[in-house]
């Protein structure tokens, strides 16, 4: 009786990418290892051009650029890369100044990313400088529910039909009043806190269904605080929730400079962005 032999086909490993989390000036050794990145294992170093940019493994079967297109679409897969993402760019603010990447940034391998740093090195330079000493602290404003007053007599006035819809104009108009109001509140907050911060923005209302508040965000903003003057802002936060009944204001931070950064380390070249 005949035998075969049989063969065993060992695939090859993904070739791995590099996800860009962001770029420093510095950072030890020590430190990298104790960061998770995308791939579970630690973070690394790409230095290049005097700047160091930190990387995850990131195999192309999953991160290159169809299967991070798919990925994208995948609301639970995308959340937990963000988280992933967040967490380590967080890190990295907790030591200094950094310029965050945008989320899903892949490169190919690391000579593609230590060329860019070469090639925007002017520009991460100033930005590690602009935000040296400085963080991002995030403001947010809901609105206070306020009783519409609705005059009782105008509103019995006439038969049941007229007298409900006469209280309901009232309600409706009292509740776009208060909305016009606390519209107004939360532009003066922020023009007041622009002048104790080094840079305001202003971002869009989040959604109640993001937010979890049960009213309306009417301001979401966000500022770059010296270090410095960051008793000076809070102070001042606090002088204008008692201004502003109407708002309730939130702070929020310190963040990694997202809002602040002009020009994100998303060089060309990269496999895949999410914009």
């Amino acid at each position: 009786m005949g035998s075969t032999a049989e063969v065993t086909m060992q695939r090859p490993a993904p070739v791995a990418g590099a996800w860009l989390h962001g770029v420093v000036r510095n950072i030890e050794p020590v430190a990298l290892a104790m960061i998770v990145g995308m791939d579970g294992g630690p973070v690394r170093a790409v230095p290049a051009a005097g700047l160091i940019a930190v990387v995850s493994a990131a195999p192309l079967n999953e991160y290159g650029e169809e299967s991070l297109r798919r990925n994208l679409e995948d609301l639970v897969w995308l959340e937990r890369a963000a988280r992933a993402h967040h967490a380590v760019v967080e890190t990295l603010a907790r030591r200094g100044p950094v310029v965050p990447a945008r989320l899903a940034t892949v490169h190919s391998g690391d000579d593609g990313v230590a060329a860019s740093l070469a090639a925007r090195r002017a520009e991460l330079v100033a930005t590690l400088d602009r935000l040296t000493g400085r963080g991002e602290w995030g403001v947010k404003g809901y609105l206070v529910p306020g009783a519409a007053s609705v005059n009782a007599e105008a509103a019995s006035a006439g038969g049941v039909g007229t007298a409900y819809l006469r209280r309901r104009r009232a309600q409706l108009t009292a509740r776009e009043e208060h909305q016009q109001v606390a519209s107004a509140a939360a532009d003066a907050v922020h023009a007041a806190l622009c002048d104790v911060a080094v840079a305001g923005r202003r971002h869009a209302p989040q959604d109640r269904r993001l937010s979890g508040a049960p009213t309306p965000m009417v301001l979401n903003g966000a500022y770059l605080v010296d270090v410095t003057e960051l008793s000076r802002f809070t102070d001042l936060l606090g002088q204008l929730g008692g201004r502003h009944p109407g708002v309730r204001l939130e702070l929020t931070g310190p963040w990694p400079a997202y809002s602040f950064v002009a020009d994100r380390p998303d060089p060309d070249g990269a496999v895949g962005e999410s914009r």
